[in-house]
């Protein structure tokens, strides 16, 4: 997806997701620098993250805020979720994520929690493999999310008709349980 660009009135907020204290060694000691990585979403459909650096703390997130606003993204999202599964990835870090039915909430965890909250995401499963670095699973989820696109343009890309292509997580688990058990009693 292209980059949004900022439009006044729509009340942003920001969430710092992680702060590092960075040290480079010279001569005469430790000189100390910090690193912000922040996420900043309308609560709607838009979110950004921005990496800050500086050395203080306020300065590194005033940084990452400002560079987070220069690159938010629209998120499609449908009732409340996302319209189907997606991976995304960076690096060694990827993050699945699943629709939920409407009232299971976020289940997710660190960053992804804050991007799919700023995001406007209501109920969404998440799960994240390899690197746990903040930077990367930040990444990665916004790589996820911005393979997303509505329901429409999905199901016209895959050839199925609009109603069928919305998917729930619950759903395809309890076809696969009675599935099993169906298979399990045949065997018995």
């Amino acid at each position: 997806m292209a980059r949004e660009q900022k439009t006044e009135g729509e009340p942003l907020q920001d969430r710092v997701v992680h702060i590092a204290r960075v040290a480079k060694v010279v001569k005469g000691g430790r000189r100390f620098s910090f690193s912000a990585l922040v996420v900043v979403g309308d609560g709607k459909d838009r979110v950004g993250f921005g990496l800050g650096k500086a050395g203080e703390v306020p300065d590194a997130i005033r940084k990452a805020s400002d560079q987070a606003k220069k690159n938010m993204v629209r998120i499609p999202t449908f009732d409340g979720t996302i319209p189907y599964e997606v991976e995304g990835c960076y690096g060694s870090c990827k993050v699945l994520m699943h629709p939920a039915q409407k009232g299971k909430g976020i289940i997710a965890g660190g960053a992804v929690r804050v991007i799919t909250e700023m995001a406007g995401i209501r109920d969404i499963v998440c799960k994240v493999h390899g690197t746990k670095n903040a930077g990367s699973v930040v990444r990665a989820t916004i790589d996820g999310l911005k393979q997303l696109m509505t329901i429409e343009e999905y199901a016209s890309r895959k050839g199925v008709d609009p109603a069928h292509a919305q998917q729930k997580r619950s759903e395809f688990d309890g076809k696969k349980k009675a599935k099993s058990l169906r298979d399990s009693k045949a065997k018995a």
